[in-house]
């Protein structure tokens, strides 16, 4: 049976994936596009084609994670028992704790903050937020000191999470993790 060969547009959105997943573990020093390639079953070669420097790849998969932030808020937002803006957020908020279930989405956004320095990945980040900061405004009509809060508490999710803190047993642990929510 012939072999049928994708082209690069149809391979591009497997390489973004697999970037996800692979400095989601390895950070963006760690992580070679060799193995970025790897994963996604394509030559390193092919992936320069694709993207000709790293912090390009970095910064592509910076845009698909806010990507799928972005849907679950959506969703979240759809889901809302109330109108109020208190309620829309609150339930956007539930959409992103369910969302990052997935630790890949987060620890890439934790990732993505530390080399933050490097053009490509500061402009992803800072467009992945204002999509998010836009989104959450426009949905929930909420003020911006509602807004930030909203982001607020979703870098102290962030943080929850990747610290551990809900493993600690200190009363300032406890001060830092009530009413967060996440899986």
């Amino acid at each position: 049976m012939p072999r049928t060969l994708l082209t690069a547009d149809a391979r591009r959105p497997d390489l973004v994936d697999a970037a996800v997943r692979r400095f989601a573990r390895g950070g963006y020093a760690g992580t070679s596009v060799a193995s970025v390639a790897a994963e996604a079953g394509i030559s390193a070669a092919y992936a320069f084609k694709l993207f000709p420097r790293k912090e390009q790849l970095f910064a592509a998969a910076v845009d698909r994670c806010f990507d799928l932030v972005v849907d679950a808020l959506e969703r979240g937002a759809d889901t809302a028992r109330g109108e109020d803006a208190d309620a829309v957020l609150d339930a956007m908020g539930g959409a992103y704790a369910a969302l990052i279930a997935d630790r890949d989405l987060l620890l890439l956004q934790v990732h993505a903050q530390s080399v933050a320095e490097i053009a490509e990945v500061g402009a992803a980040l800072r467009h992945g937020l204002g999509r998010v900061a836009e989104l959450a405004a426009e949905r929930s009509g909420g003020t911006p000191p509602q807004v930030q809060r909203f982001v607020a508490y979703g870098q102290l999710c962030h943080l929850v999470v990747t610290a551990g803190l809900d493993d600690v047993d200190a009363d300032w642990a406890r001060a830092l993790t009530a009413g967060i929510r996440h899986p």
